[in-house]
């Protein structure tokens, strides 16, 4: 059995759960409506960034790649957290296999805010992508390196972050 390490959620985590609900709520289509996630990323200089989902029968970009796009368009370079969170009351949902990706190729010390069997919690983005191998634009996929997956120091932002 794969366990993953998490952690407690602090009072900056449920902040950016509330930031991202706020969100969903204020933007949902009701019960049969196509804006259904909303997400919010923290920056490493404390701030929130939000976005809500763009269904389109082709696929179009999940509330965490809005966010991320938000937070990139502010001059946000470095994200410490993500969540994504349902409409009608549904709470955070983890991301798709694209943006777990995304994720770990563009911000792979970002730490995702998901529901786990002890309730929502806190985990790394390298422990969601097990043995994955970073993809950058400039050289494309690179080589697996265990580097990625060891505990740096220090692992997280600052309290408050």
């Amino acid at each position: 059995m794969l366990t993953i390490p998490s952690r407690e959620l602090t009072p900056a985590d449920h902040e950016l759960i509330a930031y991202a609900r706020a969100i969903v709520d204020e933007n949902t289509d009701g019960d049969g409506g196509v804006h259904t996630m909303g997400a919010a990323v923290r920056d490493a200089d404390g701030r929130m960034h939000g976005g809500i989902n763009l269904y389109h029968f082709t696929g179009g970009p999940c509330a965490e790649l809005v966010a991320l796009g938000c937070a990139r368009a502010c001059g946000a370079r470095q994200l410490t957290t993500v969540v994504a969170v349902g409409n009608l009351g549904r709470g955070p949902v983890g991301p798709c296999g694209r943006d777990r990706q995304i994720l770990f190729d563009y911000h792979p010390s970002i730490r995702v805010l998901l529901p786990t069997p002890d309730g929502v919690r806190s985990a790394r983005i390298t422990d969601l992508m097990p043995l994955a191998a970073l993809w950058t634009p400039d050289e494309g996929t690179q080589p697996y390196d265990p580097a990625l997956f060891t505990d740096p120091a220090p692992e997280d932002p600052p309290p408050g972050r």
